[in-house]
């Protein structure tokens, strides 16, 4: 792909292209690190305590120990260098019989904290997938 790229461009029709990582980089490492997930994190945790549909579930909940397990989980999950020391999803909400709609309504809280920081689509989607797939583990418990 490369090479047509750039015989396009020896040709007289060049455009710039958008450099992009190398394919087998992490998405830990390519939105930015632990700075940027935690960053992330924590404007997600905000709009979760602001957000109507959810955010009576988390009036009591221990927000800096949810940041921080939120934080490792993501990095963890991201290819980044973390340990997650939570309890597992399906143990953690246990007896919460968390909705479907509330579980959207958090992905919904966590996606909007990536478009703030311009998370790149592929890397948006990536993202959010990851999270969806703690889908069964925490809703319905």
């Amino acid at each position: 792909m490369f090479g047509i790229a750039l015989l396009t461009c020896v040709l007289g029709a060049c455009s710039p292209a958008p450099v992009r990582p190398p394919s087998d980089t992490s998405l830990y490492q390519r939105v930015g690190g632990r700075a940027t997930i935690a960053a992330i994190v924590d404007d997600a945790v905000r709009n979760i305590a602001t957000d109507p549909r959810i955010s009576q579930r988390f009036r009591h909940a221990d927000a800096p120990g949810l940041k921080e397990r939120l934080e490792e989980l993501l990095c963890e999950r991201s290819g980044g260098p973390c340990v997650y020391r939570g309890r597992n999803m399906a143990e953690a909400h246990d007896g919460m019989r968390i909705r479907d709609d509330e579980f959207d309504a958090l992905i919904d809280d966590i996606a909007r904290s990536l478009d703030k920081f311009k998370v790149p689509a592929a890397e948006r989607a990536e993202a959010l997938k990851v999270l969806r797939q703690m889908r069964s583990a925490i809703v319905g418990h």
